[in-house]
């Protein structure tokens, strides 16, 4: 039965990864419109839209899950969702601010297959490869990833500059507080799931189906990025 769950939610995670609408790091029309369209600080309405586009941004998320996924202590979890929090705020602010700019669906590219990594290395992949990576250093230079890949975004908006900094902040502020819902949200549910009985079973078919949405994820950019 089990394997038959997750032979759908691989099924179900590419076929969400494949649609057009499943634009990595994307800004909705509406808010799109209204960045553009603010002038001066404000800051909690910023604050909202970065929380907001945490708790909407499904790479952040499965990610996230990846890096906890075997993480029993909360000193060891806050130390890595700390690494990734770091590595996210440095590359948004600075992308944004010091206008450094890269292909969006090469970054976006590179955090599917920070998706995937993460995943591979849950199910002892890299260990069986006779590979070794310093964990702590992968989730920050991953976090640098995907605080980048929100700036590339950011950046093709016409901001602007009169209350940029305070904005940007906020933004950053409200990423960071929609981080932390969504990572509270989770680490219920893991902490549900690994009283029962299916947990050690299911865990494997679960980073499978991650691995293969970081994939998918990857693939989908990538394309994106030749054909455009």
């Amino acid at each position: 039965m089990w394997m038959k769950r997750s032979v759908l939610l691989i099924g179900s995670l590419l076929l969400a990864l494949c649609t057009p609408l499943a634009l990595a790091h994307g800004v909705a029309g509406g808010d799109a419109a209204y960045l553009e369209r603010i002038e001066g600080v404000h800051f909690i309405p910023l604050m909202y839209l970065g929380a907001k586009h945490m708790v909407t941004g499904y790479d952040h998320l499965l990610f996230l899950a990846g890096v906890i996924f075997f993480l029993y202590r909360i000193k060891d979890v806050a130390l890595y969702v700390t690494l990734f929090a770091v590595g996210h705020s440095v590359t948004l602010l600075v992308g944004v601010l010091a206008g450094i700019h890269a292909n969006a669906y090469i970054v976006d590219a590179v955090i599917g297959l920070s998706v995937a990594y993460k995943a591979f290395e849950n199910i002892g992949g890299f260990a069986r490869l006779g590979i070794r990576f310093d964990t702590r250093a992968a989730v920050l230079l991953f976090g640098f990833a995907h605080g980048f890949g929100l700036s590339t975004k950011l950046q093709d908006l016409q901001l602007s500059q009169d209350g940029l900094l305070p904005n940007m902040i906020a933004f950053n502020i409200g990423v960071e507080m929609g981080q932390f819902a969504a990572l509270a949200i989770i680490l219920i549910a893991f902490n549900i799931w690994r009283r029962s009985s299916t947990f050690v079973r299911s865990a494997y078919a679960a980073n499978v189906a991650v691995m293969a949405a970081g994939f998918a994820l990857f693939g989908y950019q990538l394309t994106g990025y030749l054909v455009t």
